[in-house]
């Protein structure tokens, strides 16, 4: 059962935008891979907008990976000397504004990353990240019991090329869930999604009591990988 850490990279224009993905292409991705972290995903968002965000999934076996990964990039080099520009931005001119970052331990029902067709096949392809926050962190664990007992199936039934799911341990606004799906396009995920609400198991399962008033909120994200990204 993986944990994963997601990652967004707030950036204020296109200039640092470049900046930051040339420091994650060329600095931080390899020095994961060095550490056995592979299956790192980058991406941007889908549409042109005035957001420069820069969203990154890293995928981790264990909490001690997670925990000793500054560590090792310290003593790293290769990776001190590939990311010397991005850390040596001045004060009033910095790379990025901030990094928000969540930790995420993934659900019973999907244990690791399962990675898109469309990866593989090495194909143009949209990624739709989506978090679910709950009222209470009961309602949050009535979510994620739905996902693990039917809801992941149905979404894999109906090909809306599921990626991960992760239950938010360490982030902001919780209790909340995050996960990834994965299509073709656009047109592919709305077709998807429609499948997903007419199927006879979700109409079955959104009946179930316990499963009722279980998400108060949802954000959600639509992605494109960049050209390095391993997902």
């Amino acid at each position: 059962q993986e944990f994963y850490e997601l990652r967004i990279y707030r950036i204020q224009n296109t200039k640092k935008q470049k900046l930051v993905s040339n420091y994650i292409e060329k600095g931080l991705v390899p020095a994961l891979n060095r550490m056995g972290i592979t299956r790192v995903g980058v991406f941007t968002l889908y549409e042109e907008t005035k957001d420069f965000s820069i969203f990154m999934l890293i995928p981790y076996s264990t909490i001690e990976q997670f925990t000793s990964l500054n560590d090792k990039l310290e003593i790293d080099r290769k990776y001190q000397k590939d990311a010397k520009e991005y850390h040596s931005q001045p004060l009033k001119d910095p790379a990025y504004t901030r990094i928000q970052s969540t930790f995420m331990k993934a659900f019973s029902g999907m244990p690791v990353i399962e990675m898109p067709t469309q990866t593989k096949e090495k194909k143009p392809r949209l990624f739709e990240l989506r978090t679910y926050e709950s009222h209470t962190t009961d309602a949050a664990r009535r979510k994620v019991d739905m996902f693990n007992s039917g809801e992941i199936d149905i979404m894999r039934d109906v090909k809306m090329g599921p990626l991960f799911y992760g239950e938010t341990l360490i982030g902001d606004d919780v209790p909340n869930l995050t996960y990834m799906l994965s299509a073709d396009n656009m047109a592919a995920n709305k077709k998807a999604w429609k499948s997903f609400l007419a199927h006879p198991e979700w109409d079955r399962m959104k009946k179930i009591d316990k499963y009722k008033e279980t998400v108060s909120k949802i954000t959600k994200w639509f992605l494109v990988p960049t050209e390095y990204s391993q997902i």
